[in-house]
């Protein structure tokens, strides 16, 4: 893409990196707001085609990075998922007005939720792509945990990256106290969850748990039987953009 990366110090926090663009004149519907997941950043498939799909519609959005994560500063070791959930919250507050929908892919699907239920008079609709509220809890086996709790972090090999893949304690346990699907989720808005069935990551059940968790009787769930858990494909991207479209 070509919008230029710009930077906001968070109190307390990192300089978050992002992109935003305004709405064009006359242009209605929210703001699109991309979230992505675990060491991820703004600039995946998913997000800079959505932001491709939005430019062209003349619609506001805004891509970040979290701390830790692309181009923001700060180490991701030392991040957790209530701190990321901050940096959102910072940015949509400084960055854009009105209402919001938000995208998010995997683990920012879990942040979606922990968003809405902070901003509930701001965000409109939801979108989840392969969304992992509670992994903390489902997503480790009992070894796993214990050597996140005795040695502080846990790696492991990852098909996405050249890096390991990384958790640590001090994410594990903010994701602990931060589990959502043990009640019902306080939302009232659209929700629209995409999951593939050859979700190798994200078991594709846990959208209709979701879905069943949600206060909200506008919850749909579109799934993918060949799809994996990125769900980046032309085939993918164009089911995304057709769900954010039919929102507005």
């Amino acid at each position: 893409m070509e919008d230029d990366i710009l930077y906001m110090q968070r109190p307390g926090g990192a300089n978050l990196a992002y992109c935003y663009r305004a709405a064009k004149t006359g242009v209605k519907g929210s703001t699109l707001v991309f979230l992505p997941g675990y060491m991820s950043d703004m600039e995946g498939g998913k997000a800079l085609a959505l932001d491709a799909w939005a430019k062209d519609q003349g619609r506001a959005m805004l891509r970040l990075d979290y701390a830790g994560c692309g181009a923001s500063g700060g180490e991701f070791e030392e991040q957790s998922l209530i701190d990321w959930r901050d940096d959102v919250l910072f940015l949509i507050e400084k960055v854009t007005s009105g209402s919001i929908t938000l995208v998010g892919s995997s683990m920012g699907g879990w942040l979606m939720l922990l968003v809405a239920l902070a901003r509930p008079m701001r965000v409109k609709a939801m979108v989840g792509i392969a969304a992992a509220p509670d992994f903390t809890d489902w997503g480790f086996s009992q070894e796993q945990k214990m050597t996140i709790l005795r040695e502080g972090k846990l790696e492991e090999h990852s098909e996405y990256s050249d890096d390991p893949y990384v958790t640590t304690n001090v994410f594990w346990q903010s994701g602990e106290a931060n589990r959502l699907l043990h009640k019902d989720i306080a939302f009232d808005g659209a929700v629209r969850l995409l999951h593939g069935q050859g979700d190798d990551d994200v078991p594709w059940a846990y959208a209709l748990e979701i879905a069943k968790k949600m206060r909200s009787a506008d919850v749909q769930v579109h799934l993918v039987k060949d799809g994996d858990h990125r769900l980046s494909r032309d085939q993918d991207i164009a089911l995304l953009i057709d769900v954010v479209a039919r929102l507005n």
